[in-house]
């Protein structure tokens, strides 16, 4: 482990990279470089040794847990003479704009599917509980998407409890990242998975971050393990630009995208456009909304250039 002035007290233990990916101990790596090609985002340089060196390890340590909390359900049929009731184990990731959520969500859904218990795993993303684009216009909030007042927690919640209680089927809301909207009459079905992993921008908020609508029980509850995705803003802001620059050149040409004016923007426009869309949304919300919540993470990932784990906090 990393070390580190005692005199500073923290909940977390510290690893350096090298330190981390020695425990991976022997798991073997299940994924293909063609499969790991299809799991990347649009903006990052994913290899096998960052899958190898840092993911691995994350699995590894997942499955304990995980099955740590079977056996922990296990004593409790026994101790209530009930019988097995499948509770999903869910996992949350949290972390800024850009900075790869989606990426590491659909990476460990693939790995820990593949892990030798051949456990169901499922994932959602919170974009799915924003309002409906018609709400926030009329609410004048379309400039504040992705803020806690965007999105609709008591849905959210209700959602997670209904995992968490072992209903047999949920259903969440799709969004759209082409449309910029939710779905109209499409939801994904959820029914007692193994595990279900929350990805978003919100999943490590509570009550302090909902005074406009406060309410008791958050996301947050629910939540088994949680991972924050970090790295220093500089870096998000240029992660974001490019990735802006490369969906203008692709996704954003599809007549049907929200965004489909922005594919005629010559290139320093499309920055320009770009920066101010971070100063004004995503890197206020980063400052005000996100990073606050980072310490309450049960791990923390903080990435370097080229979207590499440099580091990892592990709550003790």
């Amino acid at each position: 482990m990393m070390e580190r002035d005692q005199s500073l007290a923290t909940p977390y233990l510290e690893f350096d990279r090298t330190q981390w990916a020695a425990l991976r101990d022997s798991v073997p790596l299940t994924l293909s470089e063609e499969e790991i090609v299809k799991l990347r985002g649009i903006n990052e340089a994913l290899s096998l040794e960052e899958v190898a060196q840092i993911y691995l390890p994350l699995s590894r340590l997942l499955n304990f847990y995980i099955s740590s909390n079977l056996r922990r359900q296990t004593v409790l049929e026994q101790f209530l003479g009930t019988d097995s009731q499948r509770i999903p184990y869910v996992i949350g990731i949290a972390g800024s704009v850009a900075v790869g959520k989606s990426t590491t969500a659909r990476l460990l859904q693939a790995l820990l599917s593949r892990w030798p218990e051949h456990r169901r795993v499922e994932l959602i993303t919170t974009d799915g509980f924003l309002y409906p684009n018609k709400v926030l216009q009329q609410r004048g909030l379309m400039k504040k998407k992705g803020f806690p007042q965007s999105y609709d927690m008591h849905r959210l919640v209700n959602f997670v409890s209904e995992v968490k209680s072992g209903a047999k089927q949920v259903s969440a809301p799709i969004y759209s990242h082409l449309i910029y909207d939710i779905v109209p009459e499409r939801h994904k079905i959820i029914e007692q998975p193994d595990i279900l992993i929350l990805e978003g921008l919100n999943v490590l908020q509570s009550g302090m971050d909902y005074p406009h609508d406060p309410h008791r029980v958050f996301v947050s509850d629910f939540v088994d393990f949680s991972i924050y995705v970090d790295a220093p803003e500089e870096l998000l802001k240029s992660w974001y630009i490019n990735r802006f620059l490369k969906f203008r050149q692709g996704a954003f040409s599809d007549p049907n995208s929200y965004f489909h004016n922005y594919a005629k923007l010559a290139e320093q426009e499309a920055i320009g456009v770009a920066t101010q869309v971070w100063n004004e949304i995503n890197g206020l919300n980063l400052k005000e909304n996100i990073l606050p919540t980072r310490e309450r993470a049960s791990l923390i990932m903080t990435k370097v250039a080229n979207h590499e784990v440099e580091s990892v906090r592990l709550r003790k």
